[in-house]
């Protein structure tokens, strides 16, 4: 493969290490990328505010597809350019669904500015606080008027896959059910949004063919993206089922696997 036009990378157990935190020679490669004219758009479960953080703390700027594909993201100007929403009766009706295949559930919305959570969504976000608001009940989160990006399942009990496969089964169709690796939390979107159908959206409208892609991932929500992309590599710690499923491997996060990959193509810096 030729250098790549567009880079898309997951942040979680892919391009950020064990701790979080983005590697000197991760941010290096990543630099060299962009200098060589090569866009990088961060594919990411996590919120615009997540992604705030890391380019305060990086420099870096561009694009990108939060919340599992429900927003489209400016870094710079900080604006949410495109909102694929998840209307609030059809969370309603999933959640529904969900509380009678895996009963004792919490659920969440989240806004991508802030997360509403019930009292029995028990999961609370590393440096989030600020933007996670409690409301008194399962009923009054769905008063919300605020556009929803993502409908938030969560057990204290039950691990994300096993959650994944009762939601396709008694929900199935209704939503787009993922998870991100986190522990007992499903996540859920409107019908046909994913990262890989946004990213593909916004590639066609730049004139970037999926053979001019290069995409890095470790978890299901990643898998789609990885194998749309020309050039999809699962990191060394992915998921079982992403490992499996695609071809190419790299080195885990924790080994710097995205830059090894593209000091391929741009050199290492």
């Amino acid at each position: 493969m030729n250098r790549p036009r567009l880079i898309a990378t997951d942040l979680d157990g892919t391009l950020l290490g064990p701790r979080g935190v983005l590697s000197p020679r991760t941010l290096s490669a990543l630099r060299a990328a962009v200098s060589a004219g090569t866009e990088v758009v961060f594919v990411t479960a996590r919120p615009p505010r997540f992604v705030d953080m890391l380019t305060a703390a990086t420099g870096l700027v561009g694009t990108a597809v939060c919340s599992n594909g429900s927003l489209v993201y400016d870094v710079a100007s900080r604006i949410v350019v495109e909102t694929r929403a998840l209307p609030l009766p059809t969370a309603r009706q999933v959640a529904t669904a969900l509380a009678a295949a895996a009963p004792g559930l919490g659920f969440a919305l989240e806004t991508g500015h802030h997360l509403l959570y019930e009292p029995g969504f028990g999961l609370r976000f590393e440096g989030a606080a600020e933007f996670e608001v409690a409301v008194a009940s399962l009923v009054e989160l769905w008063l919300t008027e605020v556009p929803v990006t993502k409908l938030l399942a969560w057990s204290a009990q039950l691990d994300a896959d096993f959650l994944l496969a009762a939601a396709e089964e008694s929900a199935g169709g209704v939503a787009q059910f993922t998870h991100s690796g986190g522990r007992g939390l499903l996540e859920i979107s409107a019908p046909g949004v994913s990262k890989a159908s946004t990213l593909s959206a916004l590639c066609a409208v730049r004139g970037i063919d999926a053979s001019d892609v290069v995409a890095f991932g470790d978890m299901p929500n990643d898998l789609a993206i990885l194998q749309w992309a020309g050039t999809g590599y699962a990191m060394a710690n992915a998921h079982p089922a992403v490992l499996a499923a695609v071809g190419r491997h790299t080195a885990s996060n924790a080994d710097d696997g995205v830059a090894v990959v593209l000091e391929e193509f741009f050199g290492r810096g």
